[in-house]
Order: structure tokens, then sequence, then C-alpha cells
């Protein structure tokens, strides 16, 4: 076990920085801060990050990605701005699952798109009566002769707005439990009408998530991709990597919190001294650097048990639970040692706030990331 980086790993992520600092910042910073970025600003930041290489991190080799290690993964993640990082942690799955079912010829005319970043991808699964329960898929896939129509609602879609296909989780009805046999669709928005609206949040709102309608969306049968009923298969699969991937891009949003709290405490004076003196300052910054540092540790140790192979369930949906409450409760103690600061736009930590708390949802909240665990500890599901 050894807690160092590698001289090729720091040389990544110092690769990554230069990267994240001078195009892909600049590119955010030019555009409005309260509002989604627009489809040019998105391909523009996506082509930075195909000529790094990560636009189909997950891919093997063989299929032409850069197959790297989900630990080298994590290290470049956490050097992204945290809205970039969760796009393209959309892209790069839904590449993922893409590649998993798709023919030959569906791949020839899509995948080197998705790859060089000029075709942005995403995964469109939840429901108004789907989110945590995956299995309760409602958005139904009817074949007729040499079509398919899909015909249901979306929500809380990443990347919806400014993508160019999706990867739709569908039933084609119901197994002899009762319960939806799911089947992936990709949908290319150029050739199938598919109604969209972006959906506003309070943090991250550079962002975009968007609710998805398909009223009868007609589809090729070319575009169907792997067999009825493997689609659960791949999501938990692309989920256990996303889950401590998220959890790094939260912990990025609360390091510039700490960070701006321990500048502030020992710039800031009262009663004669300044605030990094006193007593329950210090504590205060203790314990947030401890959950920073060990919340961050189980991210990455959970992200170098799935390059081993191991399954991980429970190791994966810990991490994010861990990681992304450390750093909801990280800022807020920023928040508290900056004082009246602490509350200004000008300091922006409250936006920090928002952001890191955007990251509780994606890829199983709070609770159900502890049945996952729980599930894994105790070998009984408290579900079904």
């Amino acid at each position: 076990m050894d807690f160092e980086l590698t001289d090729d790993q720091t040389m990544l992520v110092d690769m990554a920085k230069r990267m994240s600092n001078d195009s892909i910042q600049p590119i955010l910073d030019r555009e409005p801060t309260d509002k989604p970025l627009n489809r040019a600003a998105m391909l523009e930041i996506y082509t930075h990050l195909a000529e790094f290489g990560v636009t189909s991190a997950r891919l093997a080799e063989s299929d032409g990605g850069s197959g790297l290690s989900l630990l080298d993964y994590g290290l470049i993640m956490e050097q992204l701005p945290p809205v970039v990082a969760l796009s393209l942690l959309s892209h790069d799955g839904s590449t993922v699952r893409f590649n998993a079912g798709a023919d030959e010829a569906l791949r020839s005319e899509y995948l080197d798109e998705f790859i060089a970043g000029r075709k942005i991808v995403c995964t469109a699964n939840s429901e108004p009566n789907a989110g945590s329960d995956s299995n309760a898929v409602s958005t139904r896939l009817e074949v007729d002769g040499e079509k398919a129509f899909i015909t249901g609602k979306k929500m809380w879609i990443t990347n919806a707005s400014i993508c160019d296909c999706m990867i739709v989780s569908c039933s084609t009805g119901k197994d002899d439990r009762g319960r939806p046999i799911p089947q992936r669709v990709m949908v290319d928005l150029s050739k199938s009408d598919v109604g969209l609206s972006e959906t506003a949040l309070n943090g991250l709102k550079q962002g975009h998530l968007c609710e998805v309608t398909f009223d009868r969306t007609e589809v090729p049968l070319k575009n169907i991709i792997g067999e009825p009923g493997d689609a659960g298969k791949y999501m938990t699969i692309v989920w256990n990597a996303n889950r401590p991937l998220i959890g790094l891009m939260a912990l990025s949003i609360a390091q510039r919190a700490y960070d701006m709290a321990l500048e502030h405490a020992n710039d800031r004076h009262q009663f004669g001294s300044s605030l990094a003196s006193r007593q329950l300052i210090q504590q205060d910054l203790s314990d947030m650097q401890a959950k920073l540092i060990s919340s961050r540790l189980t991210c990455l140790m959970a992200l170098a048990s799935l390059d081993k192979g191991a399954r991980s369930n429970g190791l994966s949906a810990m991490a994010k639970r861990l990681a992304t409450e450390a750093a909801v409760e990280i800022i807020n103690s920023a928040m508290h040692i900056c004082g009246g600061m602490g509350i200004s736009e000008e300091l922006g930590l409250a936006q920090l706030w928002a952001d890191a708390r955007v990251f509780q949802v994606p890829d199983g909240t709070q609770g159900i990331l502890a049945l996952i665990h729980g599930r894994d500890l105790t070998g009984q599901a408290a579900w079904r």
C-alpha cells in the first residue's frame, strides 16, 4: 500500500490542472455564471477534453478509448471544474453503455464521434416514479415492423439539452414477477423528435439538467442496444465507478471552501489576535481537514478496488455518501468561520455549498446509498 503518487500520476495531475486552468476555466469565465452553458461552449470544452483523452476514459484501448485506470481517472476529475466533470461523467459513462451492446454498424457510425467529443451523449434513466427504484422504469419501447417507438418521460437527465444522442432506458414489457424488462435504445436527436425542458437548479448553474419527453418517438430498430433485461447490469457497472468519482468532485469544491476559511482565519483579527489563534477555530479547521482527507481516501480506495476487479457495490456507495456529506459539512463550517463574509456573494461560499449539495443526488441519494452499503454488510436487501 502506497499513498504517494507515482511520477506518471504526478505528471497526469499536473497536466490536467494546466488544461483545466488554461483551457477550460476561461470558457466558463466568459459565459454567464447563472445559466446553463450554450452548446457551442460545451463543444469547445469537449474538444479540450478529447485532446486530453478523457472523453472515453473508461473505454478500452482496443475499442478506441483511453483505457485509464479508475484511480487515474479520479485524480484527473479532481482537477476539472465540477460542472464540467459532471457533464464528462455522463458522456463517458454513456459511451461505455453504448459500446456494450451496440452492433458494429451503429458503433462505426457513432463511436468515433463520441470519442472525439464531436458528439455529446447522455443516459436517460430516471423518471417521475423511477429514480432510486430504477426497476420501476415505465417508458415504453414498442416494436412495429421495421420501426420502434418510445413513449414516456425522463427527468434529472444530465447533458440532455446539449447532447446529440441519448441512451434511453425503456421497458419492453413485464417479466414473470411483474417487473419491467429493461432495454437500452439510442436516440439521435437530429433524427428523432424529443421534447426537452431545462430544470433550473440552485447549484451548478452552468450545468444542464432536463426533463425529456418521448411522445411515440420513432427510432430505427438498429438503435436498440444489447439484450432485453441487460440494461440494469450496465447501469450498475457505470454507477459503481461514478459514485466515488462524484465524491471527489464534491470534495474538490469543499477543498476550495477550506482554503478560503483557512486564509480568512489567518487574516481576520478579533480581540487582539487572529481568528486562527483561537482554540475553537483551530478545532473547526482540524475537523474540516480530517473530513477532507478521510473521505477522499475512501473514494480513491473504492476506485482502486474497482481497478482490481472487485464488485465494490457497497464500498462505492459508502464512498459517495461519506464524501458528499463531508463536503457539505466542510463548506458549512467554512461559512461559520468566515462570519459575515461567509454569507456574502462576494466570497461565494454559499454558492459553493449549493454546488456541492447537488452532488448528493445523482447516482444515488444518501439514504439509498446507505441501504446499498447495508445490503453488502448484512447480505439482506432492505427493499423487495
